[in-house]
This record gives structure tokens, C-alpha cells and sequence, in this order.
């Protein structure tokens, strides 16, 4: 599932529940497990490789990450996603989160293949999960949440992909 940033920004806002920072109310721990269990069998499906995964992350409102080895990938640029612990949003980014200033920006570069991003996208589409844009997601975070003092400048990446 996507849409449009404005779409996407109010599904951000209906996920910002201040009571629950680090994951959300009903959160399953198992279910998040299986389901990017099968997000990390199918990115090394599609790419041919075993990939990095980090998984259940503590202290974080980030489940986990799978790194597609840039050794798989046109540019040799890896490709990371990000996966928060809310309504199974998503992020791509070529390198790390940061690198580039988004998908746009590091095909521009020429740090990912529009290919190959196509091919991530298409997996957490089918899988269902919501794949929000970098660029969105480093916006001010504007919502109702008390987020930790060490953020500096807050983001929506801090609020569903940070550290508290």
C-alpha cells in the first residue's frame, strides 16, 4: 500500500500515539516476527542472496532491518530496509538511512537502480506493508508525542524508526 505524502502523513498521525512510544498498543511481537521473516526470505528470493538482518531491535520503535548486499545490486550500492514496530511502515534506502536524501536523490547519483528499488518495493507492497519516503519521513515531526531529549530536531523517522 502507498499514497500520496499527504495520504501518508495522515496515516502517521493516526499511528502517533503518545501513551505507546515504542510500539503500539496491540503490538504482537510474534506476528511482527513472522511477517518480516517472510519479507526477509523473499528479498533474498528476489536479489539471490542472503542478506544482513537485524531483528527485534530493543529499545526502539524500529523492529528490524534487512540489508541486501550491494554485491546483488546494479549500482553495488546496498539497498537497507527499515521496518518500524507501527502499522507495518516501511523505508528504503540506498547505503543506510541518511546517505542519500532519499531514493530520488541517490538514483540520481547513481547509488540505486530504479530496478532494483522497483523490486523492493514491490515485495513490502505485497506483503503488505506501507512504504513511506525518506524524504517524508526526515520532515519535522509535528505530532503529540514527548519524544526523548537526545533528539535534537525531531523527525517522523524518530518517532517510528528511533531510539528511546
Amino acid at each position: 500500500m502507498a499514497g500520496s505524502e499527504a495520504d501518508l502523513l495522515v496515516l502517521l498521525r493516526e499511528l502517533d500515539d503518545p501513551e505507546w512510544l515504542e510500539w503500539p498498543q496491540y503490538y504482537d511481537r510474534g506476528k511482527a516476527a513472522v511477517h518480516f521473516g517472510v519479507l526477509v526470505a523473499r528479498l533474498e528470493s528476489d536479489f539471490a542472496a542472503r542478506c544482513m538482518v537485524e531483528r527485534d531491535t530493543q529499545d526502539s520503535s524500529e523492529y528490524g532491518r534487512v540489508v541486501v548486499p550491494g554485491d546483488t545490486t546494479v549500482c553495488g550500492t546496498r539497498i537497507v530496509v527499515c521496518v518500524s514496530k507501527f502499522g507495518s511502515l516501511a523505508q528504503v534506502c540506498a547505503d543506510n538511512p541518511g546517505a542519500f536524501f532519499g531514493t530520488d536523490d541517490a538514483q540520481a547519483e547513481g547509488g540505486l537502480d530504479g530496478k532494483d528499488l522497483a523490486k523492493v518495493n514491490r515485495a513490502l507492497v505485497e506483503l503488505g506493508y506501507v512504504v513511506v519516503a525518506e524524504e517524508l519521513l526526515e520532515s519535522d515531526y509535528d505530532g503529540p508525542s514527548r519524544l526523548p531529549s537526545h533528539v535534537q530536531r525531531p523527525s517522523w523517522s524518530d518517532r517510528f524508526f528511533g531510539i528511546f
